[in-house]
Parts: C-alpha cells; sequence; structure tokens
C-alpha cells in the first residue's frame, strides 16, 4: 500500500484525502486544526510537515495563506528539515504564482520537484471526484504524481511551466465569479415568474443558459439554503485580487469582473460573506434598487 501525505487536511483536503483512502492510499495528514474526521475516514494523523516527509515521497498540500504555505516549507518543523532526492510536492492552493515560486529553488537544492497545482471544484465536487486537477511544473515529476492525483479525480491536466496551473485557475474563478452573479440575477427575476421553479431551474441547467454554477446554486437559491457553506463571497476576493494584478500585467480590460466585484463587496458588507454560501448572492441582488440605463 503507497502511503501519500497531505498537509492541510481542510475543505478541500479532508474529501481529497478520503477519496485517495478509499481508493487504497494510506494517507499520512497533518493540520493545525483537529484531525478527528480525517482519523475517523481512515486517516493516520502525522506530527508535522516534517515527519510527512520523512514517510512519504509524494506530499500533497492544500493551504490557505502563503504565511501558511511558507511555514510549511521552510518552518522548523517544514518539508525542508526531511527533504530528499526524488520527493515530489504538490502545492493544490491557489497563491500568487511569485509565492508559490519561490519554493521550487530550495527544494530543487535537496532534489524535490515542486508541483504548481489547482483544485477546481467546490468540496462536494471533490467529493463525488468531479473536480479537475491541474497541474505545472517539472514533467517528468507531474506524470509520476498523476496515479495519485487519480485516486481522488477523475481528470488531471497538465499545463506546462510551473505557473501554468495557477493562471488557468484564475481564468476559471473568472467566470466562476461571473456566473454565480449572473445566476442569482436570473433567479431572482425567474423566482417571480410564476412558473414551476424546480421545472424551470431544470430547463435552464439543460438549455443553452445554463452553466455548473447555476445548476450547482439555482436550487439552493430557490430554497433558500445557504448551509453548509461550499464557497464563500469573501474566498473569492482571494482570487479578485490575483486575476485584476495578471490583467494589470497583461493589459486585459474585465468589464464584468470588475461590475461583479462590486457586488461581491456589496455581499460581504451586508455581513453574508462568511457565514452563508455564495448562493446568498440572490438576497444581495434582491437587495439593490432597479437602475434603469
Amino acid at each position: 500500500m503507497q502511503t501519500v501525505g497531505f498537509v492541510g487536511v481542510g475543505k478541500i483536503g479532508l474529501p481529497i484525502s478520503e477519496n485517495l483512502i478509499k481508493s487504497g492510499f494510506r494517507v499520512l495528514g497533518y493540520r493545525r486544526g483537529s484531525l478527528a474526521e480525517f482519523e475517523k475516514a481512515g486517516g493516520v494523523p502525522a506530527k508535522s510537515p516534517a515527519d510527512i516527509g520523512a514517510q512519504c515521497d509524494i506530499v500533497l498540500s492544500c493551504l490557505p495563506t502563503v504565511e501558511a504555505m511558507d511555514a510549511v516549507v521552510n518552518g522548523k518543523d517544514g518539508l525542508l528539515q526531511s527533504a530528499r532526492p526524488g520527493q515530489i510536492v504538490v502545492e493544490l492552493g491557489s497563491h500568487p504564482v511569485p509565492e508559490k515560486q519561490k519554493h521550487v529553488a530550495p527544494l530543487a537544492a535537496k532534489g524535490v520537484s515542486y508541483i504548481d497545482g489547482e483544485v477546481s471544484g467546490t468540496p462536494g465536487m471533490v467529493t463525488a471526484r468531479k473536480a479537475v486537477i491541474y497541474l505545472g511544473g517539472d514533467a517528468d515529476a507531474c506524470k509520476k504524481v498523476e496515479p495519485v492525483i487519480k485516486g481522488f479525480s477523475d481528470m488531471c491536466l497538465y499545463f506546462g511551466p510551473f505557473g501554468a496551473a495557477t493562471k488557468v485557475k484564475l481564468v476559471n474563478n473568472l467566470l466562476v465569479a461571473v456566473h454565480i452573479a449572473a445566476a442569482a440575477e436570473a433567479m431572482a427575476l425567474g423566482l417571480k415568474a410564476g412558473v414551476d421553479v424546480d421545472l424551470m431551474i431544470k430547463a435552464i441547467a439543460a438549455g443553452s443558459g445554463g452553466s455548473t454554477q447555476f445548476g450547482i446554486r439555482a436550487p439552493w437559491m430557490a430554497q433558500r439554503r445557504f448551509q453548509p457553506v461550499q464557497g464563500q463571497a469573501a474566498l473569492l476576493f482571494h482570487y479578485f485580487h490575483m486575476i485584476e494584478q495578471w490583467a494589470d500585467e497583461t493589459g486585459t480590460a474585465t468589464p464584468l469582473l470588475d461590475r461583479a466585484i462590486e457586488v461581491y463587496k456589496k455581499c460581504v458588507d451586508m455581513g453574508l460573506g462568511e457565514t452563508h454560501d455564495v448562493a446568498v448572492m440572490i438576497d444581495v441582488i434582491n437587495s439593490l434598487p432597479r437602475e434603469k440605463h
């Protein structure tokens, strides 16, 4: 049985770990918070990232902040402490490319391949193996890690140089943000149509106006089901900054995103950005006055 390490067993890391365990992997996990759910699923708790690195040739991590990523790699109990030739570390969290990339050289000096990874999908999609995994970096290392990725996801795509996976995720999340805002606007209007709501959602989701986000969140919007939280408006702000920075660097206009950000900011200002699923955007839309142009 192959042992795989996972650092950051959180909202995304837990369902990834659960799928790996179901696929026959022994998963050694670490997080700063409780590992009770992880252990209940059959995971083996570790003492530190260095402890995981000492026991695993392939280490996956999904960390929420740049500071957490730095600590996991460079801390006194970090991955560099147990790094060895042939090891592969895949960071699946979303961070600015320069922040991810600064860990490549220190780990490479110890013979470790550090891979730019991204997860496209909600925790529910990860559980259902419907999330898409993006990889960027050393081609041979990415090829070696693919069997592990296939242990928790049915689709893994290699995009080339380090940083390419992150850039594709930013393109993806630009669309996620716009699609959710558009779905909320459409549902705010659609719920006033006086038709069978479930049938309307089915028709639109399967038709030319449908999208993944509409299919997931339109029923929640109709039912006002905003818990459990699968995605937060506040979390999307993590991506907005990176998307805007990249758009500035490339001189790319983002008028739809710019307008959507205003609506997401309204959601946060209303106190709904962290406590409710982003489907609550329908309430934000309904709080706005009708503006004629």
